[in-house]
């Protein structure tokens, strides 16, 4: 089983990376210490394309969002959505858990700053407070409703990080926010 781990992880790094576990654990230490690796140092030419990987990875979220309001739906009949949030967030620490262990970004949580801490410990809170929301919303309502609806958390988040972050989103990106939010409206009207 250790093996069959280690090697979906070697395959997992150099699909994402395209280089061995080696070199990109090679490059992790070099960026911690603040030294420049071989593979980093591999000179750029103005034709290259910025990195996208954020948005790579939005996209997996979004469709894995999808799947959790379709799986979340069809799970809680004749289950207490209570319940159903808790069995999800179980299912959740344990495979996060061998996830970090297997991936060696396990760390002592008495390194973490009182900061970080008190922030991720509020984090937890919204977090669990929205799924507790979002699971009876789903109970009550059609997924095709309350899965969009949810999403008016994109205009609040741009919000947020404009007040609290700092942000400065771009007219272009206010905009497309502004629609995700005529979205929900136009969806909410549609009883």
């Amino acid at each position: 089983m250790e093996d069959l781990l280690k090697l979906q992880f070697t395959e997992r790094i150099r699909s994402l990376y395209g280089v061995s576990p080696r070199i990109a654990l090679g490059a992790r230490a070099a960026a911690q210490s603040g030294k420049k690796t071989e593979h980093q140092q591999k000179p750029t030419t103005r034709w290259e394309m910025p990195s996208h990987d954020w948005l790579i990875w939005a996209l997996i979220s979004a469709v894995f969002a999808a799947l959790t309001a379709i799986f979340a739906k069809v799970g809680l009949g004749g289950i207490d959505a209570d319940f159903a949030t808790l069995v999800r967030t179980v299912v959740i620490v344990l495979v996060l858990a061998v996830f970090v262990v297997a991936a060696g970004k396990w760390h002592d949580p008495r390194t973490l700053s009182a900061k970080a801490v008190g922030f991720l410990v509020l984090s937890a809170l919204a977090t669990g407070a929205s799924w507790v929301c979002y699971f009876r919303a789903l109970k009550l309502g059609d997924a095709a409703k309350v899965a969009p609806v949810d999403k008016l958390s994109v205009i609040l988040v741009a919000i947020f990080a404009a007040v609290f972050l700092h942000e400065r989103p771009s007219l272009g990106q206010w905009l497309g926010i502004g629609l995700v939010g005529m979205g929900v409206i136009i969806i909410s009207l549609n009883r």
